[in-house]
């Protein structure tokens, strides 16, 4: 048994040797240093940034808003009737589904920040993976790693970085990219004219139907902002409403004190 576990164990060893000694070609890239020296992926990135802290300022108001109705719930409950307390947290319950919703809406799998990266950033990381592909292909390479990844490097020869021919190639093809559009839109402009009417429609259907998702979003928002609106002119109906009734209770208790007093001198 041990001399079995011997020759398995000499076994591994001498293929592991074998494998070790064959040339393999390796290489590795710095992303963010790439990523960061494409012009478009940083204004990609700063369009995005932009949007999200918009979305998160437009989330950290209504969750401020909704911590001042409970605020205000807590500090008024010993005043108010139980119908009230209940309309109150009926309020509160509906603007926290709203704003769960709202966060959903921007920040979900499948949600605005989400596509909005798809459509800003994927691009351009699709265009160094592409660059990375090309020239691993071309160099023989196998394998290329990412140096700014949760690879952990200990040391790195920098004649194997190929950040910087992985930079030169993506401009080449962004180049190469703009002079295509460039003749593409020209072909678009010369051949406008000459449209069937077949063509124009499906042109035309296709950007009604832009329109029209872009439309369907917009009235979700205005849904929840209408929403919004309703409730606190609800919250400051129901507290004109309560306050009107605390003075009312007030000078009715005068009312009775005073003719109570009146009474009183009379049958002195």
């Amino acid at each position: 048994m041990k001399k079995n576990i011997l020759l398995l164990v000499l076994l591994l060893v001498t293929l592991a040797t074998i494998h070790a000694q064959k040339s393999q070609r390796i290489a590795y890239i710095d992303m963010e240093y790439i990523l960061q020296s494409v012009p478009e992926y940083i204004t990609a990135q700063n369009a995005l940034n932009a949007k999200v802290e918009k979305w998160k300022g437009k989330l950290d108001k209504e969750a401020r808003s909704i911590e001042v109705l409970k605020t205000d719930l807590a500090n008024e409950k010993a005043i108010l009737t139980k119908d009230l307390i209940l309309e109150r947290e009926e309020d509160i319950f509906i603007k926290e589904e709203a704003l769960r919703k709202l966060e959903s809406l921007y920040f979900g799998p499948q949600g605005d920040m989400y596509n909005l990266r798809q459509k800003l950033i994927q691009p351009v990381q699709d265009q160094v993976y592409n660059a990375v592909q090309t020239i691993a292909s071309r160099k023989k390479y196998d394998f290329v790693f990412d140096k700014s990844g949760d690879l952990v490097m200990l040391y790195s020869n920098k004649k194997h970085d190929i950040s910087e021919l992985i930079i030169k190639l993506i401009k080449i093809d962004q180049k190469k990219q703009a002079k295509h559009d460039k003749i593409a839109e020209r072909k678009k402009l010369l051949d406008k004219e000459g449209l069937s009417e077949e063509q124009q429609k499906r042109i035309a259907a296709k950007e009604a139907a832009k329109q029209k998702k872009a439309t369907e979003r917009e009235a979700k928002y205005q849904k929840i902002e209408e929403k919004r609106q309703a409730l606190l002119k609800a919250r400051d109906e129901k507290r004109k409403l309560l306050l009107a009734k605390r003075e009312a209770a007030k000078k009715a208790k005068e009312d009775a004190d005073k003719e109570k007093e009146e009474e009183t001198q009379e049958e002195d």
